[in-house]
Order: structure tokens, then sequence, then C-alpha cells
């Protein structure tokens, strides 16, 4: 019998998840990109609308690139954290050292709606995590709650 996945993380591998997505990975930087919530089935991150992310100035919405590179920036979240869970006996060190070979196979975005708004919700989580490749499944979300974008990506793991 196997012995389900923990529901949070220790505050060292949380840190440094935070640590290597928000600041460590520059373009997260410049996007804005900050984690809300960090499970281990699942993850969340939120862009605000700034001037610098607009890609159609006529209707002040978020260019398409932006939403594209969040949405594979948080499916790599979500395999971050379910390789995490996955090796809670190793040290946060141990784990958060695991991300080195992490790499976008694929993606796949399809934009439903305008991106038109104050903030976006990024939500994602793993649907397999092999031992050489993860699949995750993707959403980009408006500050009402409205799916504006949908997306599933591949990893590398190994």
């Amino acid at each position: 019998m196997t012995t389900p996945p923990p529901t949070a993380f220790d505050p060292e591998f949380i840190e440094g998840l935070h640590a290597i997505f928000e600041d460590k990975i520059v373009f997260n930087r410049v996007l804005g990109l900050k984690i809300t919530s960090l499970l281990p089935e699942r993850v969340t991150a939120r862009i605000d609308m700034k001037p610098e992310l607009v890609g159609h100035y006529a209707y002040d919405r978020i260019h398409g690139g932006v939403i594209s590179a969040g949405l594979d920036a948080v499916g790599a979240l979500a395999v971050m954290a379910a390789i995490g869970a996955r090796h809670m006996d190793e040290s946060a060190a141990q784990r958060l050292h695991r991300f080195a070979k992490l790499g976008t196979i694929d993606l796949r975005v399809d934009y439903l709606r305008p991106g038109i708004g104050s903030h976006f919700e990024l939500r994602a989580q793993v649907l397999r995590l092999g031992s050489r490749v993860a699949s995750t499944r993707m959403e980009f979300v408006g500050a009402d709650g409205t799916l504006l974008s949908a997306g599933a990506g591949a990893y590398i793991v190994s």
C-alpha cells in the first residue's frame, strides 16, 4: 500500500520554491508572476496587469505571449510541486536541486477570450508525473473567474 502525498510542504521547501520561481527565473520577475498557492496536487499564481504587458493598446488587452509564458511557467511550477511531494523523504535542498533539468518539451495554448482586467490567476495541475516526462493542464483566469485561456504542457524531468 502506498502512502498518499502530504497536503502541505515544509517552510524551507516553500521558501526555496518561491525564490526559484519568483526571483531566480528572471523572466517570471519581468512578468510579475507571484505564487499564491502551492500544494502537491495543484498550484496557483497571479499576474497583475501593467502597461508593459499590453498586447493591444486600444483595449489594454494582455499580450498573448504573456499568457503562453505564464501558462508554461505555472505548468513547470506544478511539476516542481509534484516532484517535491514525491520525494518528501529528502531534505528541502535535495528536492529543490531536482529541478535543475526541468524543461518544456511541448506547450499548447487555447486563447478563449480576450485578457482584459486588473489581474489574472494562473492554475496548474500535473496529470501524470513519470520518471522522465510530466504532463500538465493549465488555466489562465480573469479577475472575475472567467476562463480566458487553457493550456497543456509536457516537461522533461530527468
